[in-house]
């Protein structure tokens, strides 16, 4: 918990998060918000802009990050805030106003409940949560989230031309990219345990939700210090149709086709190249290798 006293608030706002309707809920956050506290606001222009923007500012001055947007406005503000060192990073608040908020439903918050999120920070109370960071040949990155490669991927390009739709246009996109029944032959190695299997996709779950209502990983705890893994094997048309609405309830765990497991660490060795999905994104390739960092980030919740 932080003191008492009001709080020096460094907004970072998505405006064009929710298909452009964010833009008109900025004033009211910004004064919602400045009942706990002074507030600097800081507009997004571009894809990757928040991270630029959170890695560039001098957080000293500062006592909470707030990230204003969806998932991917989430997944840029954490990455951001990674490029400081850990003894300077600043408790991380949560305002959802995106099309996707699939974090903010492990925080209680619904979708379009962006006054929530609001009092939420203005309640004051924070909890030390695990993080996920993944490696690549290329870069590294950290998530809160989920990243997902196959079926997520796929849908996510999907989804992108669907917006419009809100928040019901990932479940569409992932229904009519699943029934195309496309697989990959991953490889992994979970824990040190190597595991080839022709999958649909593989999630690895830091939080419950992706996509906002998918309960995807109902095993997950954010402090837990383990990553859930969700593996989808490949499954007849008609088969696929009756599970696919289990996934809203998280029933979809009992089918044997799909696999859990509850790792600290899990690679993605093969085949290599496969797009990574980490919190509404598309963002690095594989091989991969993604870690559990237990209780790293302090988040207001």
């Amino acid at each position: 918990m932080l003191g008492e006293s009001g709080l020096n608030f460094l907004l970072v706002f998505n405006p064009n998060a929710g298909a452009g309707r964010a833009r008109r809920l900025l004033p009211g956050v910004e004064s919602g918000l400045q009942r706990f506290g002074r507030v600097t606001t800081l507009q997004t222009e571009a894809k990757g802009h928040a991270t630029s923007l959170v890695a560039e500012s001098g957080l000293s001055e500062f006592d909470a990050i707030v990230a204003a947007g969806g998932d991917g406005t989430l997944f840029e503000v954490l990455n951001g805030l990674y490029r400081h060192e850990k003894g300077q990073r600043k408790p991380l608040g949560l305002v959802p106003v995106g099309t996707g908020n699939a974090f903010a439903r492990d925080l209680g918050l619904l979708p379009g409940k962006w006054q929530q999120g609001v009092e939420l920070i203005g309640a004051n109370r924070t909890e030390w949560v695990d993080v996920g960071r993944v490696t690549t040949q290329q870069t590294r990155f950290h998530f809160l989230n989920i990243v997902g490669a196959g079926l997520p991927v796929d849908a996510m390009k999907t989804a992108a031309h669907l917006k419009l739709l809100g928040n019901s246009a990932y479940s569409i996109a992932t229904l009519w990219q699943a029934l195309r029944l496309k697989s990959y032959p991953l490889r992994l190695v979970l824990d040190g345990e190597p595991l080839d299997r022709d999958s649909m996709f593989v999630e690895v779950s830091n939080t419950r939700y992706t996509g906002t209502t998918f309960l995807i990983a109902p095993a997950a705890k954010l402090d837990d210090g383990l990553l859930d893994v969700t593996l989808v094997s490949r499954l007849p048309r008609m088969r696929l149709l009756r599970l696919f609405p289990s996934i809203y309830s998280g029933q979809h765990v009992n089918y044997p086709e799909v696999m859990t497991r509850q790792v600290r660490e899990i690679r993605i060795e093969a085949p290599e190249g496969l797009v990574l999905a980490p919190d509404g994104e598309l963002y690095g390739n594989s091989p991969a290798t993604i870690t559990c960092l237990p209780r790293d980030l302090e988040i207001f919740c």
